[in-house]
């Protein structure tokens, strides 16, 4: 992973909040909250919660859990404090791949869109694990390949051809690059995880304009900096927003999203 891909500094969290949660995460953190609901835990972490969709899903299913959220990045547990305003959320700045907790104290570790972050997910997962109280459950999920994601397919597709001497390579490399089930659920069983599970889970993206859509990639995610390390001479937005336009129309659009959705439980 290239180091800059777990980085969401500056001003990314506001614009990844504002246009990229509404758009592609509000979804899915209402689908994990419903799954994670049905567990009933007692006792949540988060890791990688980023600016808190998944968070704020969370609180309102299980009003009366106690919920730690964690994430790599400060400023994104900044913004989701400041849109969250319950009172059993704790925010906490952590690395996966160490978490600052004792053993066998939470009933269950989500995440979403986290792990494909974590650049030695065997150690993440064996952290994981080590928190989790005996039979607990690890729930996350994760970015089907961008071909069955249309508006990441679209940006993909119009950056490479702004690029096409040097196009940029973070989707497949990260959000869209782990998503080979059989081998995630080795992956979880080498680590010591039992009863590893999963479902392809299929929503609609759906964005109040095709210019919401290019802004939410192109200056919410860190597509951002590999665009502007290559010192672009044209408006890329602007040229992105152009291709959506002429792929999805003009006015409100929609696109369809694929994840996988995975459940380990923790051995005795």
């Amino acid at each position: 992973m290239a180091m800059n891909d777990a980085c969401f500094q500056g001003d990314i969290p506001a614009a990844y909040d504002r246009y990229l949660v509404p758009i592609l995460f509000d979804p899915y953190a209402a689908d994990l909250a419903q799954r994670l609901a049905l567990l009933h835990p007692h006792r949540v972490l988060e890791v990688a919660a980023g600016s808190g969709a998944l968070t704020r899903a969370i609180s309102s299913a299980l009003p009366h859990a106690e919920i730690i959220a964690t994430d790599l990045n400060q400023a994104m547990l900044d913004v989701a404090a400041l849109r969250h305003s319950g009172g059993h959320v704790a925010w906490r700045q952590a690395d996966a791949l160490s978490l600052p907790f004792p053993d066998q104290i939470f009933d269950a570790v989500t995440s979403q869109f986290g792990v494909m972050f974590f650049p030695d997910k065997h150690r993440a997962y064996r952290e994981i694990l080590r928190v989790l109280r005996p039979k607990g459950t690890f729930l996350f999920n994760t970015w089907d390949a961008v071909e069955n994601n249309d508006f990441a397919k679209a940006v993909k597709a119009a950056t490479d051809a702004l690029f096409p001497d040097d196009p940029p390579d973070f989707f497949r490399r990260t959000p869209h690059g782990y998503f080979d089930a059989e081998a995630i659920l080795s992956e979880l069983e080498r680590a010591g995880f039992q009863l590893a599970t999963f479902a392809k889970v299929e929503k609609t993206a759906r964005a109040s304009s095709a210019r919401d859509a290019a802004t939410a990639f192109c200056k919410g995610s860190p597509l951002r900096m590999e665009i502007e390390a290559r010192e672009p001479k044209v408006d890329v937005l602007a040229r992105v927003t152009e291709i959506l336009e002429q792929i999805f129309g003009k006015g409100p659009i929609e696109g369809r999203m694929s994840a996988l959705v995975f459940t380990a439980e923790a051995r005795r």
